[in-house]
């Protein structure tokens, strides 16, 4: 799964320039969280609402309303903005954004292309291409297959056991739990009993059918 893929690239973005509250009043006024942003075509930081609300006064705060909005109209992007800002190609995959997002404790990846800004992909894109991935909005049935110790012709034996019973498969994911492996086959159909039957017939365990329909 390519990054440029699931990545936003209809995106808002600011200059250092940018006082802070015109960047919240953005954020609020297109439901986004962050703003890249940019001086003369390059990413030069990031705003997001995190970074304002650590840098706005306190509720306990004695100044005024209007004293508040003073400081905040005097603040600029430049000012509080996340300089050093994590950046990912277009061309790389979706894992790897995701295991940096881990590794980093962030939710967003700043895309580039050369220096210039592509698109930005968050943990929600990253969480919209598990469920692609596993078939999990697609109706019909999620087999949980296990798989003891190393054997060879897995997939070939399993293929076989949906051809035998005439059932398509739209989606396989394959995860290791302890020692063993299991596979997830994500296949078009509610009726799998002949498919669990010519599975088990082959030594393997069905732990679990899981059922997705429209409604």
């Amino acid at each position: 799964m390519y990054i440029k893929d699931y990545m936003s690239t209809n995106l808002i973005t600011i200059t250092p320039e940018t006082s802070v509250v015109k960047a919240s009043d953005l954020l609020k006024q297109h439901d986004i969280n962050r703003l890249p942003v940019l001086e003369n075509g390059q990413l030069v930081g990031l705003i997001t609402k995190e970074v304002i609300s650590k840098n706005s006064p306190s509720g306990a705060t004695s100044l005024s309303a209007h004293e508040v909005n003073y400081l905040l109209e005097k603040t600029t992007a430049k000012d509080i903005m996340v300089k050093k800002v994590m950046t990912i190609g277009p061309d790389n995959m979706v894992e790897e954004a995701a295991s940096i997002m881990r590794a980093n404790n962030i939710g967003v990846l700043v895309v580039t292309e050369g220096s210039q800004l592509v698109g930005i992909i968050t943990d929600k894109d990253i969480f919209k291409a598990f469920v692609d991935v596993s078939g999990y909005d697609t109706p019909g049935s999620s087999l949980v297959v296990e798989l003891v110790g190393d054997r060879k012709g897995v997939i070939e034996e399993v293929g076989d056991a949906l051809v035998e019973t005439d059932v398509n498969l739209t989606h396989m994911i394959v995860y290791h739990h302890e020692n063993n492996i299991r596979l997830v086959l994500h296949v078009s159909t509610t009726e799998t009993d002949e498919l669990e039957a010519a599975i088990k017939a082959r030594g393997y365990e069905v732990k679990s059918v899981h059922e997705k329909t429209n409604e």
